[in-house]
């Protein structure tokens, strides 16, 4: 608290108001002081605390003095505070309310909450060092004419700091805004070029080399699905979903032959967002739409296990010639865990359990639940001769 010293408060010529709290008191290192529920004033330059009750009641912190900051969360009976350690102070200091102190540091105490924005704030402040900068020359601005002359000090300059800075802020959001249109019309651009190339793909088959039709669908399938189906494009409710679930089922056939047939709800969601690129969907928009793939006669089924896993499978890919595959596996290997199996079939963990699962349930397939885990082997019981 010995770094602090009375200040009469008015704004520096080339000091800017920064931020400002009510309701903050001031600890010397861990004891109370009687500066209690003051106004705290944060500039480029200083930091202030001020008596509401006696306005020349002023004490004032040089930032260049401020090491680092640490911001201690509010508890059960406790406010929030910032830990503001110094360095030494100067010998040409100016007089203070205290002479010397055991303590490097003080504790600013939010009764009101800002503690947050204060310290982003204070940080940003003390990296930007904005007193180093040199001032305005005197020449300058004397030569600005008395109209155009803004008053710098006292409540009429800290209003209209403010008021510049809350134009500059939503001058930023504005541009920020006006950023993400250019992507969002930029990202349409990019949909419409691919579906032009898909057109010139289909048209000119005899005229482009096989190479380069691979070469051009890999550029194709990397910018995702050309026109996915919007509320915006096909309405709400069961019209939306029924289309979506057409989509669906055209676009995740590939994927699903690759991954062995099924793949979880999960992975349909994070595949299917990310091939559609702005347009995403929501988890129950998806859902909606996979329970009418079977009403709509769809090669893609949804299909819930007894243990509550949601996937979608291929319907070429029935469940007998799954558990039929699986206990070929058993027999090869002569036991296998969900790990195993899930890289020998290339799925998921969790669909690998699921195929053991549903193998054991018919009867192919016995399990040994020990303390190395859950192991699965040929149920030798019912298919060797005793």
């Amino acid at each position: 608290m010995d770094r602090f010293y009375w200040s009469d408060s008015p704004l520096k010529s080339d000091e800017s108001l920064v931020f400002q709290q009510t309701g903050v008191r001031l600890y010397d290192g861990d004891k109370k002081t009687k500066f209690d529920r003051g106004l705290l004033i944060l500039t480029t330059h200083r930091l202030l605390w001020r008596d509401p009750k006696d306005q020349t009641c002023t004490v004032a912190l040089d930032l260049p003095l401020v090491v680092f900051l640490e911001e201690k969360p509010s508890g059960f009976a406790k406010s929030a505070k910032i830990s503001v350690y110094m360095s030494v102070a100067p010998s040409s200091k100016p007089p203070g309310p205290v002479t010397s102190s055991v303590y490097n540091f003080v504790l600013l105490s939010f009764r009101e909450a800002g503690e947050t924005q204060f310290f982003r704030s204070f940080q940003e402040a003390l990296t930007q060092k904005r007193w180093l900068q040199s001032s305005i020359p005197v020449q300058v601005a004397a030569q600005s004419s008395i109209q155009n002359r803004q008053i710098r000090t006292g409540i009429t300059g800290i209003e209209r700091k403010m008021q510049a800075k809350n134009k500059q802020m939503e001058q930023n959001i504005s541009e920020a805004f006006e950023d993400l249109s250019k992507l969002i019309d930029k990202a349409k651009e990019m949909v419409d070029l691919s579906r032009t190339i898909s057109n010139k793909i289909r048209d000119k088959q005899g005229a482009i080399t096989e190479d380069e039709t691979i070469k051009f669908k890999s550029y194709l399938l990397s910018l995702g699905i050309p026109d996915p189906v919007t509320r915006e494009t096909h309405g709400s409710g069961a019209m939306y979903h029924m289309e979506l679930a057409k989509e669906l089922s055209r676009v995740l056939e590939k994927p699903l032959q690759e991954c062995g047939g099924m793949m979880s709800l999960t992975d349909v969601y994070c595949w299917v967002n990310r091939a559609r690129g702005m347009e995403l969907l929501s988890p129950d928009d998806l859902l909606n739409a996979c329970k009418m793939l079977e009403a709509l006669g769809l090669p893609v089924r949804l299909k819930i296990f007894d243990s509550g896993v949601v996937v979608l499978h291929l319907l070429s890919h029935s469940e007998e010639e799954i558990i039929l595959d699986t206990t070929k596996l058993l027999e090869e290997k002569k036991s296998l865990t969900a790990d195993e199996l899930s890289q020998l079939v290339a799925v998921s963990v969790v669909l690998a359990r699921e195929r053991l699962f549903a193998t054991e349930r018919v009867g192919g397939a016995c399990r040994d639940d020990s303390t190395q885990g859950l192991r699965f082997y040929p149920n030798w019981f019912l298919t060797r001769p005793v």
